[in-house]
């Protein structure tokens, strides 16, 4: 394998598309980057072969119907799945967020597009496990955003993108970014009725909005991923608080369903935070056992 020079002022890990738009945008700049693309360092030239991926993968350039134009994430997992053989996991974007993301001047209404997205994102997920994935997850953080809406199409949509696909699937829901979204809603409007969704796992933010963790059973039929870590707090959480966390959601669940994690992503924490709440997060689960 090709190791990446000690003199690079950024190393951006993955051959998806947005990978290679940030090396790209960041080479631009002026910073010294390499791009690992399945253990292989990418030359400065090669990143925007990457780039068009990242413009059509989901995104709906207005005019044109929607569709995938070529595998964004399979070489991501194919690298993943080559170096271990533990359980693995990937996200992708939601058809229902991804549609009040994008500007439409193709589809008649809304639920068109939704049901487009779902389409693009369901081949995308059969890939992704074929190659090796057990989880598959979509990230739908705007059904909390535009309740009324998710009412009247989102249950289809996730539907249609997780029909015939196979492992585990997965669906997260959430407020936003904790570097973005300061405040949070003591609630979850649509929450109750991803209970009859074909996900067999939902995860949800709860640590940053500090949520009665009564709202689990909502979830009767699911595994639930809870958030135990406030990823909007620069401290570090102590392995006692995760634990006294994870205590009070298991008076409304059963241990078998109930699992944790972060809030949401951790892209906007530093790198030793980030790894400190990790830390956390696993002894305090161990210390429960």
């Amino acid at each position: 394998m090709q190791k990446a020079a000690t003199s690079f002022d950024a190393i951006v890990v993955g051959s998806g598309a947005s990978g290679g738009w940030a090396a790209k945008r960041l080479a631009e700049a002026g910073v010294k980057v390499a791009m690992l693309d399945a253990g292989r360092v990418l030359k400065p030239e090669e990143y925007k072969e990457h780039v068009p991926a990242f413009d059509l993968k989901y995104r709906n350039q207005g005019r044109d119907a929607i569709r995938r134009t070529r595998p964004v994430e399979v070489r991501d997992v194919e690298f993943l799945r080559s170096i271990t053989d533990r359980r693995i996991k990937i996200t992708v974007p939601g058809p229902f967020t991804m549609t009040h993301q994008a500007q439409n001047d193709h589809y008649p209404d809304l639920r068109s597009l939704a049901l487009a997205y779902a389409e693009a994102v369901n081949e995308e997920l059969r890939d992704l496990v074929a190659v090796g994935a057990d989880v598959v997850q979509i990230d739908e953080p705007y059904l909390q955003a535009r309740p009324d809406d998710a009412r009247e199409y989102a249950l289809e949509a996730i539907a249609r993108a997780f029909e015939g696909v196979d492992g585990t699937k997965a669906l997260h829901t959430c407020f936003g970014y904790a570097a973005i979204v300061h405040e949070k809603p003591n609630g979850y409007p649509f929450l109750a009725e991803l209970d009859s969704c074909p996900a067999d796992e939902i995860s949800i933010e709860a640590a940053q909005p500090r949520l009665d963790p009564s709202i689990l059973e909502e979830l009767p039929s699911k595994r639930v991923i809870l958030g135990v870590l406030d990823l909007g707090n620069m401290n570090v959480e102590s392995a006692e608080l995760v634990a006294e966390r994870i205590r009070a959601a298991l008076r409304h669940i059963d241990p078998e369903r109930l699992m944790v994690g972060p809030d949401c992503g951790m892209k906007y924490l530093p790198r030793d935070v980030a790894s400190g709440k990790l830390h956390a997060l696993v002894e305090g689960a161990i210390s429960l056992r």
